[in-house]
């Protein structure tokens, strides 16, 4: 399945609105999971039935609810009534090619942003699209598959550290896309210091490996810029949202993540242009070889040609030439050939052509 654009071909046709799972089915079968804490109690707890989540949405604790899965229709329907989330919502929910976006509803916050992993043995960058619906006192978020990057936060919470036990769920949210931002500079991290380490092969050997190299970074960097670059814009927006679901005290955490998000851009960029120049240093390599292997077989031919000229003249067939009879003209001949090959790479020397 294409990495940049996702087969919208099942949902061609299809009513606004209408669920359709678009994307690849990762989980055999949808799981639930919740936790409930306030800044004393914590519950965690897995569900088989979504309707024994639903009163979670009226209690005064902070509640986290994650999906894996998202081909199972009936459940994601089940969720948007028990929860009054719009069709259009859960439409884009079950659609996995989405771009990275904030959409604002009269109580609750819809984001979707995507989670990156990196394939060291295979150099390439997958994604997993998350959808998050932020309430007053809930925050569902859903994902294609188990697996995350979001176990440090689970375990603040479990073990109360710092102070994500203590504010509401809107903090939940930011430190959830706090997690996604900083394993995108991890990310760009690793692949960046295989970019850097490129330039010196380049110079030491341009060889067609090297150039395969590149082209798989540039593929991989236009592949994290597609992601990056609209949750970097949807995260300003946040950061700029004039909402009672996001509180004054989150606004510099979001602010912060701002910066973060604009740093990976940027990062991004310099090295989507340092693997343009290595392709241009990798060029002017080749080029240079090519010039240089040139060179020398000009001089070679340079050389030869008086020599081919000497031999033809004594390879016509005039009937007298006196040297013919000349007992030592044979080793005079060479001695004139060899002669003249010395004095052309001396003057090439001279005028520093080799």
């Amino acid at each position: 399945m294409a990495r940049f654009l996702k087969n919208k071909t099942a949902a061609l046709g299809q009513a606004p609105g209408e669920l359709v799972f678009i994307g690849e089915q990762k989980v055999h079968q949808a799981t639930i999971r919740i936790i409930d804490y306030t800044r004393d109690n914590l519950t965690e707890l897995e569900l088989h039935d979504i309707n024994d989540g639903i009163p979670f949405k009226e209690t005064e604790t902070v509640t986290w609810i994650n999906i894996y899965g998202l081909h199972d229709i009936e459940l994601i329907r089940n969720i948007g009534q028990g929860f009054g989330l719009h069709a259009l919502a859960l439409e884009d929910i079950v659609h996995t090619g989405q771009r990275p976006k904030l959409e604002e509803f009269d109580d609750y916050l819809f984001f979707v942003i995507k989670m990156m992993r990196y394939d060291e043995n295979e150099g390439k960058i997958s994604s997993e699209q998350l959808s998050m619906i932020l309430g007053r006192s809930f925050l569902i978020t859903f994902q294609e598959r188990p697996g995350d990057v979001f176990e440090p936060v689970r375990e603040r919470i479990r073990k109360s550290k710092g102070r994500i036990r203590g504010v509401g769920i809107d903090y939940l949210a930011y430190a959830l896309l706090d997690t996604i931002v900083d394993n995108y500079i991890h990310i760009v991290e690793r692949i960046g210091e295989q970019i850097e380490a490129v330039e010196d092969e380049i110079l030491d050997n341009p060889t067609q490996k090297i150039l395969t190299k590149i082209n798989n970074y540039k593929r991989e960097m236009n592949y994290l810029r597609k992601s990056i670059r609209p949750a970097r814009e949807f995260i300003l927006q946040l950061s700029r949202l004039d909402s009672d679901l996001i509180q004054t005290e989150t606004i510099p955490f979001l602010k912060d993540l701002l910066d973060l998000a604009t740093q990976t851009v940027e990062v991004i960029d310099t090295y989507r242009e340092m693997l343009s120049d290595h392709l241009n240093i990798y060029n002017t390599g080749i080029s240079n070889r090519l010039n240089e292997i040139m060179k020398v077989l000009t001089i070679f031919s340079a050389i030869f040609i008086p020599l081919t000229f000497i031999a033809g003249i004594y390879g016509t067939n005039f009937e007298h030439l006196p040297e013919l009879h000349f007992r030592y003209a044979y080793f005079v001949f060479w001695g004139v050939l060899i002669v003249v090959a010395l004095t052309m790479l001396h003057f090439f020397k001279r005028r520093k052509w080799l």
